[in-house]
């Protein structure tokens, strides 16, 4: 199984599609996520508000994806948010530099390198135009966020490139209103908006991202809390450098001093649980402590959650301790007051970061649920996360089982996500609704009309079950939990 097949299932059946895709000439970096593909995300994102927001007490926003200049030079992105570009001095082709090193020298290059840097390297590795073989300009820098102009005079403003600074921007006002005590996390799911230089792999680089981002916001001189010792015992799976995860309690990993404290230590363990609760292997998981040249500049400490895919090792989290670099510089540029009263005592909250890229996470769950066996192809996913929760199917179209069918089907829409499908052989509606990853196939036949029971196959192993009609919903409410 390939990143390609992935991929081409992920369109056939509906989870996603490119972009505008009937246009010729669509940009790259832009993907729609059809009706099975809004399922499983909705799904995602439910498991995600259950076990972290609400797990954590954390309090969930919604802040606008349009936001002014000022926020942007508070934040660094309007200085920083940027990627090395060359250009060919023929063509005019444009290429970032590090991607082209990697493709020369088959290993990856930090995305931080200065500009003399990359000349130098691409000098010394005789690297030139791919298309025309002349010579590249210069290294220079190309901010990736999106500029708009607001009303008829055009005032300046930019999509966001991050959930986060919506949050930040708020912070004064949900203090205010919420009587919150610090440590508080602050949640947010939306889109964020990066005009990526060349955008590729499907939706693994895009220029819009779903974002499902925490922030939490705490005394950076109370970090030792009795809620953070449920993780002590944790084997967080760290690693330093492109290397196999080492197993490594909570409690060991902040002696070493590889986890600053209790409450960073606290938040990765929620972070590593969750993504183990919805069925990734621990094995496959690892966090990946950045380097001075990787991490952000805004970051003091960073660690990504990656996860082998097909095509590597594949980050869906930056868990960044950011310490009090937004909200001292909002304070600055804004003029409002950012401290937080503390028994008397005035703190300037320093933030823990769990940004998630919800839809490489979706790719990872299509990935690591696709099955083949001989012919047949089948999306393994956990009931929960699944779309379409069962199938209902008549077996023949006549003999009244037809109106028997829609009958249940009526029933059961109230509670699950479900289909009705009477089209084609009974091979061929098991086989459509393997590829969608539904769980559960509820036939109706003639005993269905005598003894009112119907046959439920299991997708994974194929087997089946004779269940009473009018315990069906319990029987499946029960498996759907699971």
């Amino acid at each position: 199984m390939s990143y390609e097949e992935v991929m081409n299932l992920a369109a056939r059946r509906g989870f996603l599609l490119q972009s505008a895709e009937a246009y010729p000439n669509v940009p790259a970096g832009y993907w729609d996520y059809g009706p099975l593909g809004v399922g499983l995300k909705n799904r995602f994102i439910d498991l995600w508000r259950k076990n972290l927001v609400k797990r954590d007490e954390m309090i969930e926003v919604d802040t606008t994806v349009t936001l002014p200049k000022a926020v942007f030079v508070a934040s660094g992105h309007l200085q920083n948010f940027t990627d090395p570009i060359v250009e060919c001095s023929n063509c005019h082709s444009v290429y970032r530099p590090d991607k082209l090193l990697e493709e020369k020298l088959r290993h990856a290059v930090p995305e931080n390198l200065g500009d003399e840097e990359y000349d130098s390297l691409l000098k010394e590795n005789g690297i030139r135009c791919s298309k025309c073989k002349n010579p590249l300009s210069g290294t220079k820098r190309f901010n990736m966020m999106f500029k708009l102009g607001i009303g008829p005079t055009g005032e300046e403003a930019y999509l966001r490139p991050e959930t986060c600074q919506g949050i930040f921007a708020d912070i004064p006002y949900l203090f205010k209103t919420q009587r919150i005590k610090l440590p508080k996390g602050f949640a947010q799911v939306g889109k964020s908006f990066r005009n990526e230089i060349a955008p590729r792999q499907g939706v693994l680089r895009v220029r819009e991202i779903y974002q499902a981002e925490i922030e939490v916001c705490f005394d950076p001189d109370i970090t030792d809390l009795p809620k953070f010792d449920v993780a002590l015992d944790f084997p967080l799976s760290i690693a330093k450098g492109d290397v196999e995860p080492t197993p490594v309690k909570v409690s060991e990993a902040i002696a070493s001093g590889a986890v600053p404290n209790k409450l960073v230590g606290y938040y990765l363990f929620l972070i590593q649980s969750f993504y183990e609760g919805i069925g990734l292997a621990r094995s496959d998981i690892r966090l990946r402590t950045l380097t001075d040249k990787e991490r952000a500049f805004y970051s003091k400490v960073s660690f990504d959650l990656e996860v082998r895919t097909k095509v590597g090792w594949l980050e869906l989290v930056a868990c960044n301790y950011r310490s009090d670099y937004d909200l001292k510089r909002h304070s600055e540029v804004s003029g409002t007051d950012y401290t937080i009263d503390v028994n008397g005592k005035k703190v300037l909250p320093h933030i823990f970061e769990l940004s998630m890229g919800v839809d490489r996470s979706i790719y990872v769950l299509l990935e690591k649920a696709y099955r083949t066996e001989g012919e047949r192809t089948y999306l393994s996913l956990p009931p929960r996360l699944a779309p379409v929760q069962a199938g209902v199917f008549p077996l023949v179209s006549k003999d009244g089982l037809p109106e028997e069918a829609e009958r249940l089907y009526s029933l059961l829409r109230q509670e699950f996500d479900v289909l009705y499908d009477e089209s084609g052989s009974i091979g061929r509606r098991y086989a459509r609704a393997d590829e969608a990853g539904v769980p559960f196939c509820i036939t109706i036949d003639h005993d269905t009309l005598a003894k009112g029971t119907v046959t439920v196959r299991m997708r994974d192993d194929r087997s089946q079950e004779r269940v009473e009609k009018d315990q069906l919903v319990g029987w499946l409410g029960s498996r759907l939990r699971g």
